[in-house]
């Protein structure tokens, strides 16, 4: 066939829709989606037999039906969707952070609908946006005032901004970090609009660096959570309660940017972090930390501090910009309730997970091996989880898990993800591993399902010497 010929037996899109693996397409996705993959098939048909024509024999239809298929499953995979974690990674950043608590899903979903996100009710009179989960994160923390933007990242360029626009900014060497994203700290600086004023060396920061450093143009004085690593050995720093006691003007605010915000105790579990409550009682200006790591609640920059520097930020031109919507307001809000009652370890799946003791893991995993017939190549082994998110860094959390061995390790794996329920695990030595540290009690059967389904649909590793039949 010329190639003439074959551009001439292009089926329509009229034709191709009408095909019965397309119509299926119909019970996952709606017609304009399925008809813009049809016609943007057909083109790239089209395309390829003018580029290769010679060459070019394959069946017109069911190239073009392939393909159509081939983008169903990429945009399947691209959809927010429900996904089950068991990579025994607690904070996993693919995977949205912390999982929320049943109080702050249940308060986004009221917020969803109209909500008095600006109104006092009793007067009747408008309100100021948050107002009262302002005052709860200054009573959780014990600062005087509080504000919310939409990262840690937002917050950290606010307070520079708002702060020390035009001005040098004092910062260890050892805590220029790159952040998620490849956003790196010196990057953040800049577009603040301050200057980086570097001290100390990589391993060793002194209190006298910084005190050297303080000079006419010295807006602030930074410190910074080094999210995904730590520095150990031949290293030294100040701590917060030093670089607070430094003689600076009183325009020369400390500011103590925490990341991961911490604000439970979680020593008794051997995990020791930089906490909020500590960083607020040694006097920091302005501490900032994330909403979504070990806060336990949705996305959020959250600013606590004094008054004064609080309230300048609040009045900076670019906190519109930054501004939460009333879903994250709401959420938060009930997760800082939950801090406030001392239920954080018990109600917030981050910290009731991170602190869920390896027996207990070991006896749900027993618990979800007994679904499985022996003949089947599943055991228990123990293994490591991970806090994650940037979050506690170097530390491991010890576990149990299941080993699923006897399959192509990839592609078992590409089987749970593309589900149903979708399951993201962990493959390690050329096994599927399955980490219940971050599986809720709620989703084991779903989770026990999906193994038996992403096993049927993975072809098992032949034994050496034979073949398939």
């Amino acid at each position: 066939m010329t190639k003439a010929q074959r551009l001439r037996a292009l089926p329509s899109v009229d034709v191709i829709l009408r095909d019965p693996q397309v119509m299926a397409l119909r019970d996952t996705n709606s017609v304009a989606p399925i008809t813009n993959w049809a016609r943007t098939a057909v083109q790239d048909c089209r395309n390829q037999i003018l580029k290769d024509g010679d060459n070019f024999d394959a069946p017109l239809t069911a190239w073009i039906i392939e393909r159509i298929l081939s983008q169903s499953k990429m945009d399947l995979g691209q959809r927010l969707q429900p996904v089950i974690n068991a990579t025994g990674v607690v904070l996993h950043t693919n995977l949205g952070r912390s999982p929320m608590s049943d109080k702050a899903i249940a308060a986004a979903e009221q917020a969803a609908r109209y909500t008095n996100v600006e109104l006092n009710l009793e007067s009747g009179r408008r309100s100021k946006r948050g107002e009262r989960l302002m005052n709860l994160l200054a009573q959780l923390t014990g600062a005087e005032d509080a504000l919310v933007v939409n990262n840690c990242a937002a917050a950290t360029v606010l307070v520079l901004q708002a702060i020390a626009s035009g001005r040098e900014v004092i910062v260890s060497r050892g805590q220029l970090v790159e952040i998620g994203g490849g956003f790196r700290l010196p990057d953040v600086f800049r577009a603040a609009g301050v200057t980086l004023r570097e001290v100390g060396t990589t391993n060793r920061t002194y209190l006298s660096d910084y005190e050297s450093a303080i000079n006419e143009a010295t807006g602030a004085i930074i410190r910074v959570h080094r999210s995904n690593f730590q520095l150990a050995g031949f290293v030294a720093e100040p701590n917060i309660d030093e670089l607070v006691l430094i003689d600076r003007p009183e325009s020369v605010a400390v500011i103590d940017d925490l990341g991961s915000g911490c604000v439970s105790d979680l020593s008794p579990y051997g995990l020791h972090e930089p906490n909020v409550l500590e960083s607020i009682r040694s006097g920091a200006d302005v501490s900032l930390f994330s909403g979504d790591k070990l806060f336990g609640g949705p996305q959020a920059g959250i600013l606590v501090g004094k008054r004064r520097w609080i309230e300048k930020l609040r009045r900076s031109p670019i906190m519109r910009a930054l501004r939460v919507d009333k879903l994250t307001l709401a959420a938060l809000e009930a997760t800082t309730e939950i801090h406030l009652a001392g239920d954080a370890l018990t109600e917030l799946p981050t910290l009731r997970m991170i602190t869920m003791p390896a027996d207990q893991i070991k006896s749900r995993c027993e618990t979800l091996l007994s679904q499985f017939d022996q003949q089947q190549p599943i055991e228990l082994v123990p293994c490591e989880s991970q806090v994650g998110g940037g979050s506690i860094p170097g530390s491991s959390l010890a576990s149990f898990g299941l080993r699923l061995t006897g399959y192509p390790a990839h592609r078992l794996a590409q089987r749970l993800r593309e589900g149903p329920p979708a399951i993201q695990a962990r493959v390690n030595d050329d096994s599927v591993l399955i980490d219940l540290r971050t599986v809720a009690d709620n989703e084991l059967n779903p989770l026990a399902e999906g193994i038996r389904s992403a096993m049927l649909r993975t072809m098992p590793i032949q034994p050496t010497g034979t073949s398939p039949e």
